[in-house]
């Protein structure tokens, strides 16, 4: 799901608020409260009137990710992403930033496994400005091997300076192999270094033209806009992009789990040890929302700042810790994962803190989670929600990662009243059932020279 939590200290500054609209009210109401329709030809569009500031936010989000790519081809996605910036028929190599630039705005994009998204964030009186520009590339991209092939050394580039020159990164990466053993969340978003080297203008463009349709896109404007301005734009600049017949995305399953892994990384420029255990897990889309609920509300409770439960344990009372936490990724389209951390205080050796971080863990489950203890991680969760409102990019990100993953704006609505929802047992029988040591990932990084 969208709005999930990282951290407790994030959301403290929103308490008070939260209790007045809750408690005051007795009720919970829409989040975002947003206006929707869709084109004849399958396009999505999303308004989030919010007149705080006379700015607009546009947000476009296929569905369409890593997940998606042929195997082999893998960094596909992100970088078809990169070669969106790179021309139509109409606009030259980088003028679609120029002139964004131009007029005040700023614009990016992103690819994860299951969505690409771009954005452009403006003055509201230019709203009309980014439409054409984005509409534009939706069926226009114009690609050669004179801008492809330096673009495809630029990528390269990024994953040398993001995870070949990161130990933590590199180690993420090798956990997410070997968590899954068949489905293609296992491979990195931006691509294997050797398969990125294979990537070319044909297998780029053939991909463009496979799922960027208006049929398989969510248009979301959110800002000092009105919803008839909206629709007249957006009919007069997506609504003659014709539909294309999407195919439907079929992925490989997991087999069974039956061994425990464990991957350890030592490399000489890691400065802190850091000790970490992922589980697979069920997410908001796959089937799993008696869990996914409860599992946001457990991360909380377990591992969601200082006063949960590992930190409680690790850091305060046995002092062997410097950093203990949890968190959960409930927003795939096909699975979750949860997972626990922590890193040793100076003078610690992480073999004891890794004996202690799985003691305190286990001992947790076997002894449930108090009923204060989840009502006040409730709490805290909705009041984000509550005062995600007042952000221009928290809608639009919900709305669209919900439209990709198989989920309603509906889902996205009520999202704080399924989280109040969430009983005390409902969250012990999420720790029983997910944490099997066999659907799981140790992953340890160390210093060293790693020979």
């Amino acid at each position: 799901m969208v709005l999930t939590l990282r951290s407790i200290r994030a959301v403290m500054g929103t308490f008070f608020l939260f209790f007045i609209i809750f408690f005051a009210n007795n009720t919970i109401g829409a989040v975002f409260s947003p206006k929707s329709f869709k084109l004849d030809n399958g396009l999505q569009v999303v308004v989030i009137e919010n007149d705080r500031a006379p700015i607009v936010l546009q947000m476009l989000w296929y569905r369409v990710g890593a997940a998606d790519e042929k195997p082999g081809e893998s960094g596909l996605a992100h970088f078809v992403e990169h070669l969106l910036f790179k021309g139509t028929k109409t606009t030259k190599p980088g003028e679609f930033s120029r002139r964004i630039a131009r007029i005040g705005g700023r614009d990016n994009a992103f690819t994860s496994y299951d969505f690409t998204a771009y954005f452009q964030q403006v003055a509201s009186h230019e709203l009309e400005t980014i439409m054409r520009l984005e509409a534009d590339r939706m069926q226009n991209l114009v690609l050669s091997d004179d801008v492809v092939l330096p673009e495809r050394d630029v990528v390269l580039e990024e994953r040398r300076s993001r995870t070949d020159n990161s130990p933590a990164a590199q180690l993420r990466e090798q956990v997410r192999r070997a968590l899954y053993l068949n489905h293609p969340y296992g491979r990195p978003v931006i691509g294997w270094k050797s398969e990125i080297e294979n990537l070319t203008t044909e297998k780029a463009l053939a991909f463009y033209r496979k799922h960027y349709a208006p049929n398989n896109a969510m248009l979301i404007i959110a800002g000092a806009v009105k919803l008839d301005q909206v629709r007249a734009l957006a009919e007069k600049y997506y609504g003659s992009i014709p539909y294309r017949p999407v195919s439907p995305r079929v992925r490989p399953k997991e087999p069974p789990h039956y061994a425990h892994r464990r991957v350890e990384l030592r490399n000489a420029r890691v400065n802190l040890p850091a000790i970490s255990r992922t589980y697979l897990s069920p997410s908001y889309s796959a089937g799993g929302k008696q869990y996914a609920y409860a599992l946001e509300v457990l991360s909380l409770v377990l591992g969601g700042g200082n006063t949960s439960e590992l930190y409680r344990r690790l850091v305060v009372e046995r002092g062997i810790a410097s950093t203990a936490g949890a968190w959960y990724g409930g927003d795939g389209l096909d699975y979750g994962e949860f997972g626990i951390y922590a890193s040793p205080k100076a003078g610690i050796d992480i073999d004891q803190l890794e004996q202690a971080l799985f003691e305190e863990f286990g001992a947790a489950i076997k002894r449930g989670f108090k009923k204060e203890d989840i009502e006040r991680a409730k709490r805290l969760i909705i009041a984000q929600a509550v005062y995600a409102r007042d952000g221009l990019r928290a809608g639009p990100n919900a709305f669209g990662r919900a439209f990709t993953q198989g989920q309603t704006i509906s889902d996205v609505e009520a999202w704080p009243e399924r989280i109040a929802s969430v009983t005390p047992e409902q969250v012990n029988q999420a720790a029983h059932t997910v944490f099997e040591i066999k659907n799981s990932v140790t992953s340890v990084l160390l210093p060293g020279d790693g020979k």
